[in-house]
């Protein structure tokens, strides 16, 4: 079972109709015991760094979610990656999840219309599971105004072109996000998806 976690941010049901599309059984939710049963989990989330990190630190999932990235599959979407950094330049002094060391950064475009909107190509790391089997430079859909700047540069699976390198996604071990939305990207997406479920 995939616990995808619900504390009140996220496309969850957009997220879980992909996944039974695809055939997969992933429930929502927000209990503790669930998400530490599931064998995979993902972390959705829009919105607000600093709000998203109040409302998972009183609802008291901080550990749940940490114990769950060391222990199994564990897949972040969009805002979901950024809440694994350390830190977010949209809420200073807001500690993240630091499940990867680094900070999230404001894209640096001036010239270019921010939040970043719409469909984008990616650059992938070569021999990367959750992205196998995709066409050359895929496109994928974005909405986001940040994006995070890991410690470890190694861990970027792919990146795409806004005014700048932007990190698309990151993954160490079993462990991986994307700042992008593969329930809203089409055939790609649901590769990506499928990759997941494989994953062990």
């Amino acid at each position: 079972m995939i616990a995808i976690v619900d504390y009140g941010r996220g496309n969850l049901f957009s997220v879980q109709k992909a996944f039974a599309f695809l055939g997969a059984d992933a429930c929502i939710t927000a209990d503790k015991k669930q998400i530490e049963e599931a064998d995979k989990v993902v972390l959705p989330g829009v919105g607000a760094f600093g709000d998203c990190m109040d409302t998972l630190t009183k609802t008291g999932l901080v550990p749940t979610l940490l114990a769950a990235a060391a222990n199994k599959p564990f897949l972040g979407i969009c805002l979901g990656l950024q809440l694994m950094f350390e830190s977010s330049e949209e809420s200073p002094g807001v500690q993240g999840l630091g499940i990867f060391k680094g900070i999230v950064k404001k894209i640096n475009a001036p010239q270019l219309k921010i939040p970043h909107m719409g469909w984008n190509n990616i650059f992938v790391k070569e021999g990367t599971a959750l992205l196998a089997n995709l066409p050359e430079r895929p496109y994928v859909y974005f909405v986001h105004s940040y994006h995070a700047v890991p410690a470890d540069q190694s861990i970027i699976t792919s990146w795409t072109e806004y005014g700048e390198k932007v990190t698309a996604s990151v993954g160490k071990g079993r462990v991986a996000a994307t700042q992008f939305h593969p329930e809203k990207s089409g055939e790609v997406g649901l590769q990506i998806l499928k990759n997941f479920i494989q994953a062990v």
